[in-house]
């Protein structure tokens, strides 16, 4: 979106400043300013009319609701100043980042078994069975086995495949998790 090096209206950057002067540095349309409130009850046509006031061009092929978003997005940051400049140079930056085409996140997710300190204890009831696990250094031990995975052991019991932390109540509902230090 264009802006323009104008400092007339510090509060809204040039390129949403309508031609009139406005004393309040709201968007204007007509003769009145543009209220949240109207953007539902706008037509396509009209919302499409808004934008090339509010932003001086013509509006991308967006759908009439992703317009109404912008539009509103746009008015509340005209009227609240926006992001601060920090927040700005993050999100460029995160965008960057981005762009390589990779949705890995830079840190990975902490997988629940570092989470668990060895001797931790999950208790899990199936069809009737409880079932201790015991988190080792290594992994998990049940019955004497050890497993590489919390989903290894929910599988053996199940006899099909489970998310092991869920299936432990470490994710999602928090039913059936009893833990205690040994």
């Amino acid at each position: 979106m264009p802006q323009s090096s104008s400092t007339k209206n510090a509060a809204a950057p040039a390129a949403f400043v309508d031609a009139q002067e406005r004393p309040t540095g709201r968007p204007v349309l007509g003769r009145a300013p543009l209220q949240l409130s109207e953007l539902a009850q706008m037509s396509t046509v009209e919302l499409r009319q808004a934008w090339r006031r509010l932003f001086h061009q013509p509006p991308p092929p967006l759908s009439r609701d992703l317009i109404v978003r912008a539009l509103a997005y746009r008015l509340q940051e005209v009227a609240q100043g926006g992001l601060s400049k920090a927040n700005q140079r993050h999100l460029r930056a995160l965008a960057q980042r981005g762009k390589g085409g990779s949705t890995v996140p830079d840190t990975p997710a902490v997988p629940p078994a570092l989470l668990l300190r060895p001797g931790t204890r999950l208790m899990r009831e199936w069809h009737g069975r409880s079932h201790v696990v015991t988190v080792t250094e290594g992994g998990f031990e049940l019955e004497d086995q050890r497993y590489r995975s919390l989903s290894q052991i929910a599988k053996h019991i199940t006899g099909s495949h489970w998310s092991g932390p869920r299936f432990f109540g470490l994710t999602g509902r928090r039913e059936g998790r009893e833990t205690s230090h040994a």
